[in-house]
């Protein structure tokens, strides 16, 4: 297989969830993950509500501080055995912020820290 014989989109091939909201926290994109991923919420059905009020506290706090100043916040969560990786981080375009990209995805609980120099 060769990069011509893959689809430049390739975030609906991504093994995570992809999830980007605007700067007012309204869902614009959803990756074929994501949608699955949230499906109990209403998957697609997402696509242009606001995240806002798909969150608690303090994770809605967050949220709004993220969209008020662009920052970025990575953590690990686990839930039923399952680990993973959250990482939400500004999506700038030209020097101006749209919004913010969540990527999500699943990682091995034994997982292995390599420290380089």
């Amino acid at each position: 297989m060769t990069l011509k014989d893959c689809d430049v989109n390739w975030m609906d091939g991504f093994g995570g969830a992809i999830t980007v909201c605007d700067t007012e926290g309204i869902v614009v994109y959803m990756n074929d993950f994501s949608i699955r991923q949230f499906e109990k919420y209403g998957g697609e059905k997402l696509l242009g509500t606001n995240l806002l009020d798909c969150h608690p506290e303090p994770s809605k706090t967050k949220l709004r501080e993220m969209l008020a100043t662009p920052t970025e916040n990575t953590y690990t969560t686990e839930k039923s055995g399952v680990k993973k990786v959250i990482t939400q981080k500004p999506w700038m375009e030209n020097g101006y912020f749209c919004g913010v990209v969540e990527l999500s995805f699943e990682i091995p609980s034994d997982i292995e820290n390599q420290i380089r120099s």
